[in-house]
């Protein structure tokens, strides 16, 4: 293997993605990692970084591109961290996506014999996003509020439309940008300053939309007139609340939430039923492919109205909802007090009265209600990217269900968690890949699983 150095220029035939949307190459032999890389591209690139066994490289020419490359339709494209498939035609998009899990699995989790269905292709590749998070940052002429560029969490484009939202959001966007200009910025090396971040979220079916302000103090008197200039000048505008981050963490979420303007939520419809969501709650930011990848969960659990299910990670509730109305009862487990607030209201509003939501973290709760007694014949599961802990999984397995419905936001993890319960006596029977995020390389897919006899 012929290691090429750091600064070389090589000549590269791209003829895999990688997980996270880097181009493979190969220089004799050597692994390279090429940003913007599509398979299929003749590429000219200098080598950035080597290590062992890859390295990675940016690109100086596309001497002949993949069949599959397109123009970016979005001014930011290859600066912004968030898209990185754009130049990829769709249909090829999904054909990697699918490949991707695929390999996962058999790679990863060391599984066979599964059917991998085609993946459900999203109808809006573009504008389907119902929220999306903007930093704010001091910047000369006033406040920059945008994305991080890629790859570097110190800088920040000023976004003034994203192609991922809605005309209604990127509306409040450009009204928030304006509003932020008279405000004062958070420094976090001297912790002086009111602006954090910008949260912007939509109920698509019900055209409500909200604004949370996540500033370093509970100044309601100075963003209470912005909120009340934003509804006036975007009459979407349901809700506009302020979380308070006091603490040095760069993080969107605060430890405490004061109304502005309207209500502390807004709604949503999904699969005939309305949904209550909060500024801190989960809910899936693509309505019209949750719904399509929550039909998949119903069928999949196979219910015939006298089954337990127990949904983990369930969020505020959409999963444990929709199942409720097939099932005699529903236990949800979720992290987050906002999410379990909002899950049972959600059941109120839909005068649902089988399901009960429990607030902790799954590796305790699980093991619990094992301890309890609680039997279920169906666990849907939608675990973070980090899927499950060591802990949660074997509570799983003590659990012992006939059939488990795995929803999965990365193979990988996925893989890894699919083998395991092979090992502890599961045959994973599909999957099925849905994008959720086209443009981007993540990829949504539910996996079933059968206990065997």
């Amino acid at each position: 293997m012929a290691k090429p150095r750091r600064g070389d220029t090589v000549e590269l035939v791209i003829d895999d993605l990688a997980f996270g949307g880097e181009g493979v190459g190969r220089a004799s032999g050597y692994v390279v990692f090429v940003r913007g890389g599509i398979p299929g591209d003749r590429v000219r690139v200098r080598i950035t970084e080597t290590r062992a066994r890859f390295g990675r490289a940016v690109i100086e020419s596309v001497d002949v591109p993949s069949p599959d490359r397109v123009a970016a339709p979005c001014a930011y494209f290859g600066r912004c961290g968030g898209c990185r498939l754009q130049h990829v035609a769709y249909p090829a998009q999904l054909a990697l996506k699918e490949k991707q899990v695929r390999d996962c699995l058999e790679r990863l989790g060391e599984v066979t014999g599964f059917e991998l269905r085609p993946i459900l292709p999203a109808p809006e590749p573009y504008g389907y996003r119902n929220k999306m998070e903007f930093t704010v940052v001091a910047a000369p002429g006033g406040a920059r509020l945008g994305l991080h560029e890629a790859d570097r969490y110190d800088v920040v484009l000023d976004i003034e439309r994203c192609l991922l939202q809605s005309d209604t959001m990127n509306a409040l966007l450009a009204e928030v940008r304006e509003q932020a200009r008279g405000l004062s910025v958070y420094d976090p090396d001297s912790g002086q300053g009111l602006l954090r971040f910008v949260t912007l979220r939509e109920g698509r079916r019900t055209r409500e939309a909200m604004v949370n302000f996540v500033a370093a103090a509970p100044d309601v008197e100075t963003l209470g007139p912005v909120a009340e200039r934003l509804r006036a000048r975007v009459p979407e505008t349901a809700s506009v609340v302020l979380n308070v981050n006091s603490k040095k963490a760069s993080v969107a979420v605060g430890t405490e939430e004061h109304g502005l303007v309207g209500g502390d939520s807004i709604t949503e419809r999904l699969g005939g039923l309305i949904f209550h969501v909060s500024a801190s709650s989960f809910f899936q930011t693509n309505t019209v492919q949750a719904e399509r990848l929550f039909g998949v969960v119903e069928a999949a659990c196979e219910l015939a109205g006298s089954e337990t299910v127990v949904d983990l990670y369930s969020g505020t509730g959409a999963i444990s909802l929709l199942l409720a109305r097939r099932c005699r009862r529903v236990w949800g487990v979720e992290v987050a007090p906002a999410a379990v607030a909002d899950a049972v209201r959600n059941a109120q509003a839909n005068g649902i009265d089988n399901c009960t939501f429990l607030s902790g973290e799954v590796r305790h709760v699980l093991p619990e209600l094992v301890r309890q007694g609680v039997s279920a014949e169906v666990v849907v599961a939608d675990p973070p990217r980090a899927g499950f802990h060591p802990k949660a999984l074997g509570a799983l397995a003590d659990l012992g269900p006939a059939r488990i419905v795995y929803v999965s936001c990365n193979p990988s993890t996925l893989a890894r968690d699919v083998g395991d319960l092979a090992r502890r006596g599961y045959r994973l029977e599909w999957v099925q890949p849905v994008d959720m995020f086209p443009q981007t390389p993540h990829i949504e897919a539910v996996a079933r699983l059968r206990r065997a006899a």
